[in-house]
Formats: structure tokens, C-alpha cells, sequence
């Protein structure tokens, strides 16, 4: 009888605690399904086809305690967001619709998790609330597919990265045993649907990995440094970690896990969950200063002016012409990059550079300087440099090698990020992860690395139109990245040759001008020597009035790693730039994004007949256009096309 009595009453508290929750997204396309019983595990739906096998999620704490182990729902909350948000820094939109159900379950134990369903995708996070601070030993993120699908992934083997892989295209089990990916990566299912993993609101915690087996792909962390070593100006290792992830507070919020779900390849670039689950800056904040816009850069084109009266290198007279040529073509700012001053000490000025001089010839110019910074020592100078920056004018900083993401490192993002706002300065993350979420809290982060750009084009043959048109869908759908184009010297790939003195872009002129309008970065670089561009006044005129920020962005024709077109909007004009990799294509798309009762000019650059042998040749040309109108373009292998739409009326 007792052992009767005993089996009811198991059987009753499995019926208690055994529940299932269904999350559908406003517009119905997705559904996500949770299963809690020994483990929190989750199922996803688009349209009907399933696309996230069961997948288990817990956190574990010290002392073996694991959040989501035998879990007891202790209250289910269901709540509809439907906001317009507005951001400060426009990067695909001049607003954002945040619209989705969200679901919490609180959990006994003092934690919760909460689920959101958008229409495009699905994120989580787990919620803490215990009194005092806690360490995490690890994190189990665990997102399961129905087949071996493939993946667009960047690999690593060390935890020491500038993030800047090559992207490969592989089976979800084809990483060595060593291996594991950055994020983002791009799940291609074989139903054909898209499925981008990233993660958002990335906050005293370290950054989210994942390694690939057959069906599934699983989270791994660096672990907290216990002892590092410096090894250069620039390079400081971790050689012995803590056998936990993080100490943090133990009320707060972990970062989200997201996967943005696409039929169409296009939409991934469309995407702005990234920037919808993260943080808003501080009701109190003013940022009304941050001034996105253009940078001529030197260190790329090597400081090679020429036809000038001076010797050009890292010298007052050199950075005067850059200053110059920014402010005859409108460009808001100038970058000095490494060699202003001694990469161990910013105080120790190169005696060639006349600082205060630059300031002030620059500042009568309405030009800004921003200054270049190895990031460990600007931590050691932090509250000086920070207070002289901006008490002498400097407009922002561009902070390098980092090449880390563990909380120690998040942290320091975050400090940067704070201390320049606090002083007025913008920031721009070269050597740096991924975005993930840094730049809606803080808008005066403008732009981050964490891809391979075109500075790789100075010393390898990796600077890829395959990489170019592989970007838009995976890295860039985390934030901004400084890819760094504007190239006046272009090559075919039998022509290409890395040249450190006097680099050249791989793929044609066109697609240069392309990456204006596909690529987002507030602050978007003119990479080339002011001497070349002065020798193109077309290509300059085009680069120099082209937007950094949109009110509209629109996805014409796209395929992953193949081809792009996106049109994007500022005021009245529109933008169209279309890429393709090293593969010659013909391409169409329709005008109706432009205003039905308006009349448009459209000025376009083309590849020129002869850019699949020189590929810098390209032709300019001119229409009148409407929205019931066609366009068909011919792409060189590694070409582009790129043209400005102005209504008439503009004229």
C-alpha cells in the first residue's frame, strides 16, 4: 500500500512539473516549443517546417549547481512587445518595429529563462536573482538539427584570435578535434532555410563559441584568465585560466542566445534582432554629439602621397595634405593610425608630428582626428589619455589587438566604451570580436573589426570577393564592421599581387564602390591614397557623398557566398551596390522601392568592358528611371555595380 501510495504521489509531481510551453511569433511563422521535465529543452518551427531539433540549455554554478537540472516551473509569464524603437546611430533604419511574444518561466531556485518568438527568429537568456556574487563553471548551449546540415563558419584551434578567419562552407561535422567556431556562423538546412546563431547583450560574461558534431552544434567559453603574460607592446597572453567561466553578480541577466531564421538568403541581411535584444543606452545619457561620417586613412596606402612639395610619410606636413584633402571632399574625419607615437606610451610623440599644430590646422578645417591606440596601453593610460583626448579636441579613438573575448576582456570593452562616452570621444574596435550589442548602449561606438578586411590585401591573396559577399550575411548581421574598402588600384585574380608599399584590392574598381552601399559602418574609411583618389574624381565623388547611415535598407537579389544587391535609402535618394564573387553574372531586379510618383536620375558605375582583364576599368553613365522599371547589370568576375537615385524634383 505505502509503495502504492508512493507511486501516485511521484506520478502526481511528474504531472505537476512535467509541462510543455508553446511560443508562436505575432505573424504566426514561428513556433517554438518547450519540454520541461529533467531538462529545459526547446524545438523550433518556420512555417511549418521544423528547423531546431530538441535542444537542452542549462548554467551551470559552483559547487556542481545547475540551473535547468530537474527543473520545477514555479510561474509562466506571457507578455506581447510591440515597440517602435528609434536609434541614435542609424544603421539599416531610421526606426526599428521590436515585435514579438515573450515568454518567462521562473523557476524554483531563484532563476528564470526567458524566450522571445519574432517572426525572423528566436532568443533566450537565463535570469539570476541570488543575493551575492556567483561564479559560472560553464554554460551548456546546445542547439540540434534533424540532419548533418552544413555551415558557413569561421575555425579557430586557440581562444587567441583577432577573429579574422576565412569563412568555410562545411559539414556541421567537419570540424578537427581541436576546432571550434566564432560567432557568427550561418546554418544552412537542408530545407533550405537559413538558421544564423549570434548572441546579444554580451555583458561581463565571456563570448560564446561553437563546435561542431554531426547534427549538432555546441557552446564552449574561455575560461577567466588566472595569469597572463606580456610578450609584446600589443600582445599579452593568457597562460594559466581559472576553472570557471565568470564571477558576476548574482542578480542579472545573461547574454542572449539568438538564431535569426531566413527563407531567403537576403533576409539575414535585413535582419536587426541583434540590435532589438540589446541594451538601450541609459535614460540619462546624451549622445546627441556622436557624429557618424568618413575617414581618410593613411595606414593602408602606406602615407603614399605623391605630385606634392614634401616628404610624405608620418610627418606634420603628410597628415596636413590628408587633412586637406578631407575637408575639399567633405570627409568628417581623418585617422592617424600606428606610428603618431610610440605604441608603448601615447605621450611619446613622434617628433616629426606637431600634434597641437594638426589640432588646430584640422580644427579650423572642420576635419576630426582619431587617433590610433594599442589597447593595453591605453589601459595603462587610461584616465589621462581619455581627460587630454578630450580636453584638446581629439574626436575619437580607434582601439587595436585585443584579440580576446573573455569577461576580463568584455569588460574592457565596456570600460572603453564608457570612459570615451564620458569624455566625448567615438571608438572604433579594430583586432575586436563580433559585435554584440556594445554599440546600442553605446553609441558612440561607431563601427568594429572582427572579420577579415582588406588590410589582408597588403601581404595575402585572402582579401576574396568570396569573402566580400560572404560578410553581408554572416558577420555583418551582428552590427557594423570596418572592412576598410575604397581601393583605386584593382586586380583580377591573375593580376593580384600583395604589394605592403603600394597595395591594390582584389576584384574590380565597381565592386569597391559597391561596398559603400552593401557594407554598414557609421564610420566607413577611404582606405586609398588621396593622390590616387584625386586621379579618379568620379569614383572620389561617388565615395565622398555616399551615406554611413539609412533610413531604409532593402535586399534586391542576394545568395550567400555568390552575389548581393541591396538598395538602401538616406532622405530623398536612394543607393543600389551589387557584388559578385570571382564568378561573371547578369543580374535584374525591380525599381518599385522608389516612390511611384517621382521621377528619378540614376547615375551608375558599371564594369567596364574590359574588367575582366583590368580591373580597374570601369564606365560611368546616367538614366532617367521610375518604379515600374527594370535594371539588368553585368558583373565581371569580382565585379560590381553601384549607382545614386535622386528624384528629379532634387535637381
Amino acid at each position: 500500500m505505502k509503495k502504492t501510495l508512493c507511486w501516485f504521489l511521484a506520478m502526481a509531481a511528474c504531472a505537476l512539473y512535467a509541462k510543455e510551453y508553446s511560443l508562436v511569433s505575432p505573424g504566426k511563422r514561428l513556433e517554438v516549443k518547450l519540454d520541461i521535465r529533467e531538462k529545459i529543452a526547446c524545438t523550433a518551427s518556420l512555417d511549418g517546417r521544423p528547423v531546431l531539433a530538441p535542444s537542452t540549455l542549462s548554467l551551470t554554478l559552483w559547487k556542481d549547481r545547475i540551473l535547468g537540472a530537474s527543473p520545477k516551473v514555479a510561474k509562466a509569464t506571457r507578455t506581447r512587445i510591440r515597440e517602435v524603437l528609434t536609434p541614435v546611430i542609424r544603421q539599416k533604419s531610421k526606426t526599428v518595429a521590436n515585435d514579438c511574444e515573450e515568454l518567462t518561466l521562473d523557476f524554483q531556485g531563484q532563476y528564470s529563462v526567458v524566450f522571445r518568438a519574432y517572426d525572423d527568429g528566436f532568443a533566450y537568456r537565463f535570469l539570476t536573482r541570488f543575493p551575492d556574487s556567483i561564479r559560472v563553471e560553464n554554460e551548456e548551449v546546445r542547439f540540434a538539427f534533424t540532419k548533418n546540415d552544413s555551415v558557413y563558419a569561421a575555425k579557430l584551434n586557440n581562444f587567441h584570435s583577432s577573429f579574422e578567419k576565412l569563412y568555410s562552407h562545411i559539414p556541421m561535422n567537419g570540424f578537427d578535434a581541436d576546432e571550434f567556431a566564432y560567432l557568427p556562423l550561418v546554418v544552412e538546412l537542408e530545407n533550405g532555410i537559413k538558421a544564423a546563431i549570434t548572441e546579444a547583450d554580451l555583458t561581463d560574461y565571456p563570448g560564446l563559441y561553437l563546435k561542431g558534431a554531426p547534427g549538432t552544434l555546441t557552446g564552449l567559453f574561455p575560461a577567466c584568465p588566472k595569469r597572463t603574460e606580456q610578450t609584446r607592446d600589443r600582445t599579452v597572453n593568457v597562460v594559466e585560466r581559472e576553472p570557471f567561466i565568470a564571477k558576476t553578480a548574482g542578480t542579472r541577466a545573461f547574454p542572449w542566445r539568438a538564431v535569426i531564421l531566413s527563407r531567403k538568403d537576403g533576409d539575414l541581411i535585413e535582419s536587426q534582432m541583434v540590435y532589438k535584444l540589446s541594451p538601450p543606452p541609459a535614460p540619462d545619457a546624451d549622445f546627441s554629439w556622436v557624429k557618424p561620417g568618413k575617414v581618410a586613412w593613411d595606414w593602408w596606402n602606406d602615407w603614399n602621397v605623391y605630385g606634392v612639395d614634401f616628404k610624405a610619410g608620418i610627418n606634420t606636413r603628410t597628415y596636413e595634405h590628408y587633412i586637406d584633402f578631407a575637408a575639399e571632399n567633405g570627409l568628417e574625419y581623418i585617422v592617424m593610425d600606428e606610428g603618431w607615437s610610440d605604441p608603448k606610451n601615447l605621450f611619446a610623440i613622434n617628433p616629426a608630428v606637431d600634434m597641437p599644430s594638426l589640432l588646430e590646422y584640422a580644427r579650423a578645417r572642420n576635419v576630426g582626428i582619431i587617433l590610433w591606440a594599442v589597447w593595453k596601453t591605453l589601459d595603462d593610460q587610461m584616465e589621462r589619455v581619455m581627460s587630454l583626448a578630450g580636453e584638446y579636441g581629439i574626436k575619437g579613438l580607434k582601439v587595436d589587438f585585443m584579440d580576446r573575448d573573455d569577461q576580463w576582456m568584455v569588460n574592457y570593452y565596456e570600460r572603453i566604451a564608457r570612459e570615451a562616452a564620458r569624455h566625448r570621444l567615438l571608438v572604433d574596435f579594430h583586432g575586436a570580436y563580433k559585435p554584440a550589442g556594445l554599440m546600442r548602449k553605446y553609441p558612440n561606438v561607431l563601427t568594429q573589426e572582427g572579420l577579415k578586411g582588406m588590410e589582408y590585401a597588403k601581404w595575402s591573396d585572402e582579401a576574396t570577393p568570396e569573402m566580400a559577399v560572404s560578410f553581408p550575411f554572416i558577420r555583418m548581421l551582428a552590427g557594423p564592421m570596418d572592412y576598410t574598402p575604397g581601393a583605386m588600384r584593382n586586380a583580377q585574380k591573375k593580376n593580384f599581387r600583395s604589394v605592403t608599399g603600394w597595395p591594390m584590392s582584389m576584384g574590380t574598381r565597381c565592386q569597391q564602390l559597391a561596398m559603400y552601399v552593401v557594407f554598414e559602418s557609421p564610420l566607413s574609411m577611404l582606405s586609398d591614397s588621396p593622390s590616387n583618389y584625386r586621379r579618379e574624381p568620379e569614383c572620389l565623388d561617388f565615395i565622398a557623398k555616399v551615406p554611413t547611415v539609412w533610413d531604409e535598407t532593402r535586399v534586391l537579389d542576394a545568395k550567400i557566398a555568390d552575389y548581393v544587391v541591396v538598395a538602401r535609402k538616406n532622405g530623398n535618394d536612394w543607393y543600389v551596390g551589387a557584388m559578385t564573387d570571382w564568378t561573371p553574372r547578369d543580374l535584374s531586379f525591380p525599381l518599385s522601392f522608389l516612390d511611384k510618383d517621382k521621377k528619378y536620375s540614376m547615375e551608375y558605375f558599371q564594369d567596364g568592358v574590359n574588367a575582366d582583364r583590368y580591373g580597374s576599368d570601369y564606365k560611368k553613365n546616367a538614366a532617367a528611371v521610375k518604379s515600374d522599371g527594370r535594371v539588368e547589370i553585368q558583373l565581371a568576375p569580382g565585379g560590381g555595380w553601384a549607382a545614386r537615385l535622386k528624384p528629379e524634383e532634387n535637381k
